[in-house]
């Protein structure tokens, strides 16, 4: 027994955290490949390492996804300081290149040398599609940047091979992620690029991506449906996300068989963006003027708001919320309390459906079979859940107001 816990020990030692031992840059100078300043890892590796991202079989594993900051032409590249197989027979290590080939596309080098060499074509890359928008961001290191949000069809010439080593990125950041097929021609994508300048040239690096589908809606109408949007991690924190959804929003609202905007299973984060984006673009509309926000949500509001801005009615409504959060001194007793029970009443909408289908179990169901289901559905803790959303969500609120006043 104590043979067989020593042998687990000494093999727990070639276990690698695979979000550690993968290791990525955006290369612009040669100098960039050793300063590991410039790496960063995965959020995520489940996807290509398993639930556990775990790799075994190695000690010190590092695993190079390198890529030129433009074009993103790859160095993949597998080190470890000793493998299992130098120890113990018959223990195989897990296939580690074999599943990063599985992901990354073809045409990528091993070679640290021919990747350098690389970059000197950097200056030929040219970003895809039509500007839609140019903006500029401070850093206290560099002064000001400039950044261009572009506009990109599949047909773009040379795009379809680029697009399929950008979106490998999307497996270590995005927690369900998946590839798409970006031969259909329904696609729209939108790239965030940010102008430099190397030994007197402009060159750009890559920033940012999203991806949208346009599905039909009866009958002479699209729906844009926002899939995939990424910021990559060198440049996060910096507002390129609002600024390329507000980019994108503002393109399809100048679109006239556009119905309205949404998204594809929108994560927590990108709700929190898309309310930010959506407020700022419907503070300047004359129905949610401040002296009409304490009268209610109105159909006004969300008639304007469609047919301005392609924003639909369930969006519209937070909108309406955090504006008029805004707009009311909480401070002020009764008008907090007016605007507690206006967003509670929103709120309740999943609790009054739960009611709703109390009632029909009582007409249906026998005493012994309800009494499973009544705790479920308890008043007082579907008030004290419904006063935890409440605050939840004025919370987030606050920050999206915070933010707004910070930017204005």
């Amino acid at each position: 027994m104590a043979a067989i816990n020593t042998m687990e020990k000494k093999l727990a030692e070639y276990k690698c955290d695979t979000n550690e031992a993968i290791c990525m840059k955006l290369v612009r100078f040669p100098e960039d490949v050793e300063d590991d300043r410039t790496t960063f890892h995965p959020e995520f590796s489940h996807q290509v390492y398993g639930d556990d991202e775990v790799a075994f079989g190695y000690k010190g594993l590092q695993i190079q996804l390198f890529y030129t900051a433009g074009n993103l032409s790859t160095l993949f590249k597998v080190k470890y300081s000793s493998k299992v197989t130098e120890t113990f027979d018959c223990v195989e290590p897990d296939d580690i290149e074999g599943k990063i080939r599985e992901i990354i596309p073809a045409g990528f080098t091993c070679n640290s040398d021919d990747f350098i060499s690389l970059l000197e074509k950097e200056a030929n890359f040219q970003p895809f599609g039509t500007l839609l928008h140019t903006y500029t961001v401070h850093s206290e290191d560099a002064g000001e940047l400039t950044y261009q949000i572009h506009k990109v069809d599949v047909n773009c010439a040379g795009f379809h091979d680029y697009h399929k080593r950008l979106q490998t990125f999307l497996m270590w950041f995005i927690e369900t992620a998946s590839f798409i097929d970006a031969d259909d021609d329904r696609w729209d994508f939108f790239l965030v690029f940010e102008k430099y300048n190397k030994d007197g040239e402009t060159l750009y690096a890559t920033v940012g991506y999203m991806t949208v589908y346009n599905y039909y809606v009866y009958p002479d109408k699209t729906r844009p449906r926002v899939s995939q949007m990424l910021i990559l991690p060198p440049f996060q924190g910096e507002g390129h996300g609002a600024q390329l959804l507000e980019a994108v929003h503002r393109f399809y609202c100048s679109l006239p068989k556009v119905q309205d905007i949404t998204a594809e299973d929108p994560s927590e984060s990108y709700v929190k963006l898309r309310d930010y984006v959506l407020v700022k673009l419907c503070q300047g509309l004359p129905s949610f003027t401040a002296d009409k926000l304490p009268l209610g949500f109105s159909a006004d509001m969300a008639k304007e708001a469609q047919d301005k801005l392609k924003i639909n009615k369930k969006h519209a409504r937070r909108v309406y919320e955090i504006l008029r959060l805004r707009a009311t001194d909480m401070s002020d007793e009764d008008k907090a309390r007016e605007y507690r029970l206006e967003v509670k009443k929103r709120l309740f909408g999943p609790y009054r459906k739960n009611q709703r289908e109390m009632a029909k179990m009582k007409k249906c169901l026998r005493p012994e079979e309800l009494l499973s289901h009544v705790d479920q559905m308890d008043t007082q803790t579907q008030h004290e859940e419904l006063e935890k959303s409440y605050q939840v969500v004025v919370e987030d609120y606050r920050r999206i107001i915070e933010r707004i006043a910070t930017h204005a």
